[in-house]
C-alpha cells in the first residue's frame, strides 16, 4: 500500500519576490526528499488566516506569523509549525529568518566600498523586520564611526498615514540630506517609492543619492530608471531550512536549532549605486580596477600598473580612505565572490577557484579558511 503523503499548509504570500523564493526553497526540499500534499492559499502580506484553516486536518504548517490573527489561529494548533517571520509573535514556535546583521553588513560594505560617508535608511514602521534592519544598519555604521540619517514617518491620523502624506514627508527628508548620500531602503518596493520621489524633486540617482534596496526583485529593480541595486537575501535557503525543520518535527525528531538566521547571498549591483563617491581620483581608480578585475589573478603590482603614482603614496592614501590595504581589498573582493558562488550556485570548489582568481582549489581553500575560519565546503553546508 502506497504511503500517504503528508499534508502541509503554507501560509506564505506569493505576491512578492522574497516569499516566492522561500516557496521555491520548500519545493526544492520536497524534490530532494518526499513529496508533500501542499495547501497554498492565494494571499497578500499581512493577510488574515484563510477560513478553511480552522477545520483543516493536516500534518504541519510553515507560516509567516506577522499579525495577531495568524498567531491566534496557530497558537493552540495540534500540528507542528515553523515560522518564517521576524515578528516573533509565537516565541515557542521554531523559526527560520533573514539575518538582519548580515543584510546590514552587506549593504554597509557595498556603500562604503564606493566611498560614501553620508549614510541614510528609510523603512516601514509597520514591519518588525524593517525595524530590525534599520537597527542593524545604524549599528554597523556606528561601529565604523559613521552617523546614519533615519527617516521618521509622520504621526498617524486616525490610526494610519496616507501615501500622499508619507510621500511629502520623505521628499522633505530627502532634500535635507547632505550630498552625496548613500541610502538603504528597507526593501525594493520602498526603494522604488524613493526613486519616484527623487524624480519629482530633481535629486539625481546615483550622483546625488545612491539608492540600495533589499530582496533583489528583478522585475522591480530592472524596470526602475535607473535600475536598482539590491541586497540578495537567501530566500530559497530559508525556505529549504524551514521545510527541513518542519519535516523533522513531523517525524517526531528533535531540532538541532530552534532558531536559525540565514545571511544574504550578496548584492546585485545596478546603476543606482554604480558610482564612486571618493574625492581622491587615484584611490577611486584603484578601487574601480580591483572591482572590475579581482577575479583575474591580479596582484598589487597590477593595480600599480594603471595608477601613475608611487606605490607607497597610493598605499597610504588607499588605506586612509578605504580602511584596508590594496592587497586586503583584492582578497576581500575574492572572498565575497566565493561566498556568493557557494551560496547561489552548485559549482564545484575547483570551478569556483577558477572563477575567483585562484591558481588552484587548494590555494582558494587556504585563503578562505584564513578569512572565514572554516573551509569552503563546510561553509557551503552551513548555509543549508
Amino acid at each position: 500500500m502506497a504511503k500517504k503523503a503528508k499534508s502541509v499548509a503554507l501560509l506564505i504570500e506569493s505576491s512578492n519576490s522574497y516569499s516566492r523564493g522561500m516557496l521555491q526553497g520548500i519545493a526544492a526540499y520536497m524534490h530532494e526528499n518526499e513529496q508533500w500534499s501542499i495547501r497554498l492559499p492565494e494571499q497578500e502580506r499581512d493577510a488574515p488566516p484563510p477560513p478553511w484553516l480552522k477545520d483543516w486536518k493536516g500534518d504541519g504548517i510553515i507560516a509567516r506569523i506577522e499579525n495577531e490573527q495568524i498567531a491566534d489561529a496557530l497558537r493552540n494548533t495540534k500540528v507542528p509549525v515553523v515560522d518564517v517571520s521576524a515578528a516573533r509573535r509565537l516565541p515557542r514556535v521554531p523559526w527560520v529568518e533573514i539575518d538582519e546583521a548580515g543584510i546590514a553588513e552587506a549593504a554597509f560594505n557595498h556603500l562604503r566600498e564606493r566611498g560614501f560617508e553620508n549614510l541614510a535608511f528609510c523603512g516601514e514602521a509597520r514591519f518588525k523586520w524593517s525595524e530590525l534592519r534599520q537597527g542593524a544598519f545604524v549599528e554597523r555604521a556606528a561601529q565604523e564611526g559613521f552617523a546614519c540619517h533615519v527617516f521618521k514617518p509622520p504621526a498617524p491620523i486616525r490610526g494610519r498615514v496616507s501615501l500622499d502624506r508619507e510621500g511629502k514627508a520623505i521628499a522633505k527628508w530627502l532634500k535635507s540630506l547632505p550630498r552625496p548620500t548613500a541610502l538603504l531602503a528597507c526593501y525594493d518596493l520602498k526603494a522604488r517609492q524613493i526613486l519616484d520621489i527623487c524624480w519629482e524633486i530633481d535629486i539625481k540617482v546615483p550622483e546625488d543619492l545612491a539608492l540600495l534596496g533589499v530582496d533583489n526583485d528583478e522585475v522591480l529593480c530592472d524596470l526602475a530608471t535607473p535600475p536598482l541595486s539590491s541586497v540578495i537575501p537567501a530566500a530559497k535557503k530559508i525556505g529549504f531550512a524551514a521545510a527541513h525543520s518542519l519535516d523533522c518535527l513531523m517525524k517526531g525528531e528533535e531540532l538541532e536549532q530552534h532558531c536559525r538566521l540565514i545571511g544574504p547571498i550578496g548584492v546585485a549591483t545596478r546603476q543606482s549605486t554604480d558610482i564612486l563617491a571618493i574625492e581622491d581620483p587615484d584611490v577611486a581608480a584603484a578601487l574601480r580596477f580591483i572591482r572590475d578585475h579581482h577575479s583575474e589573478q591580479i596582484n598589487v603590482q597590477d593595480v600599480m600598473g594603471v595608477i601613475p603614482v608611487s606605490r607607497r603614496s597610493l598605499e597610504v592614501r588607499f588605506r586612509k580612505t578605504v580602511g584596508r590595504t590594496i592587497y586586503q581589498e583584492i582578497v576581500r573582493r575574492r572572498i565575497d565572490r566565493i561566498c556568493q558562488l557557494l551560496n547561489g550556485s552548485k559549482l564545484s570548489l575547483a570551478q569556483i577557484a577558477q572563477r575567483t582568481g585562484f591558481e588552484s582549489e587548494e590555494y582558494m581553500s587556504v585563503a578562505f579558511r584564513r578569512a572565514k575560519g572554516m573551509p569552503p565546503g563546510r561553509y557551503r553546508k552551513s548555509q543549508f
